[in-house]
């Protein structure tokens, strides 16, 4: 992947407009209750900053109704927090798509929710025209927005005089470029969700790639299902049960493998305060739920773990959310932070596990994305990338 880098750009007094992910989560007052994407983006601009750029940032936030601001839909609360974080004032700009404001060298302005305006999130390149004016660089910050084209991802990339990638970007297409395009081996993928179906191309796209496919949570129970274990009353998807087969035997043509468990983790409710026993996995009874690994299985993952060349991990294996249940997920967190390979982590829940766990500074890289990062691991080309790339080569 060839594009352009903020960092290798000469921004001093130049108009810069970074599109960064600001989509944080917020409890019913408004309030910021997870500041990681924010906290993701300041390098970035920091980065423009101390280049002696006039700064522009923008992001999306929530699901607006194009064309019908709320305030609701407001990004006042990212602006206070940025200010904050970057110990300056950030101004909040509305209705800024046809300029009329001033930025000067060394300030920041956050430019309201972008998908408030009409055109964005059809990719209209006459809003992108209009956005190209307001800057002399675009910046794409977002990469947890780079599955999709949109206005200020994609058409205003293409519209822009200079486009660049910013820091946190280009340090995820790196991370995800070297453990897929080119890992150590053996490549590990652990894949975790409640559903195969909303992993099934992805566990396709990966049985070509890897040598040990870890699948978790409802997915494991399906591949469970085809391996010709029982699962009681857990959540699995019966129909898909062929799928998981081709899947297993596509790897087994490869010598590589999908490690099925040998024991689980059973209650008879799905509650936290549930009796939590542990069971060989033949052994799982028609009103068991199996809500996590058993120990063998997570000793056996720990052993993949510290063999492995590079790890690349989308998913919990169990309901880590209720401490009876988390063992599984902790002990295979904690085995990929022992690990000398180089690890990649991505996807909300992965996320929250390896903060619950307290092992952030042992994962390689922690991927702010969740839709791109799975759309990266399934091989497809992310729009806002392509646009990047495009320009680069003039």
């Amino acid at each position: 992947m060839q594009f352009k880098k903020l960092a290798d750009l000469d921004l001093k007094n130049q108009r810069i407009f970074i599109r960064a992910d600001l989509n944080v989560p917020q409890d019913d007052a408004g309030n910021i209750t997870e500041d990681t994407r924010i906290r993701a983006s300041i390098p970035g601009i920091q980065l423009a900053l101390k280049k002696g750029a006039a700064v522009m940032v923008t992001s999306h936030l929530g699901r607006p109704t194009e064309g019908e601001f709320k305030p609701a839909d407001s990004l006042a609360p990212i602006a206070r927090r940025m200010s904050e974080l970057l110990g300056q004032e950030v101004k909040l700009i509305q209705n800024w798509v046809d300029g009329g404001f001033v930025v000067k060298p060394g300030e920041v302005v956050l430019l309201e929710n972008c998908r408030c305006n009409k055109g964005e999130k059809k990719n209209s390149e006459e809003l992108a025209s209009r956005m190209a004016k307001l800057c002399d660089v675009y910046a794409n910050d977002a990469f947890g927005t780079a599955h999709r084209a949109e206005a200020t991802t994609h058409a205003l990339a293409l519209a822009a005089p200079v486009a660049c990638a910013g820091p946190l970007l280009a340090a995820e297409l790196e991370a995800l470029g070297a453990a897929l395009l080119n890992p150590k081996r053996p490549l590990v993928a652990i894949v975790g969700g409640s559903k195969v179906s909303t992993k099934l191309t992805i566990l396709d796209a990966l049985a070509d790639k890897v040598d040990q496919l870890v699948v978790g949570g409802g997915i494991a129970n399906t591949f469970l299902l085809a391996a010709g274990k029982p699962i009681g009353k857990s959540l699995a998807e019966k129909d898909l049960v062929p799928e998981a087969r081709r899947i297993i035997d596509k790897l087994a043509a490869r010598g590589a493998s999908v490690p099925i468990p040998t024991d689980v983790i059973v209650a008879k409710t799905f509650s936290a305060d549930a009796t939590a026993t542990v069971k060989a996995a033949e052994d799982v009874a028609e009103d068991d739920l199996i809500l996590d690994i058993g120990p063998k299985t997570s000793a056996l993952l720990a052993d993949l773990m510290a063999k492995a060349g590079t790890i690349v991990w989308n998913g919990p294996v169990g309901v880590f959310e209720f401490e009876a249940f988390a063992g599984g997920t902790q002990a295979l967190a904690e085995a990929i932070a022992k690990s000398s390979a180089m690890s990649i982590a991505g996807g909300g829940d992965t996320v929250a596990a390896i903060a619950k766990f307290g092992i952030e500074k042992d994962v390689g890289y922690i991927s702010t994305a969740g839709g791109a990062f799975l759309e990266f691991l399934e091989g497809k080309k992310l729009p806002a990338v392509e646009a990047l790339e495009q320009r680069a080569k003039g």
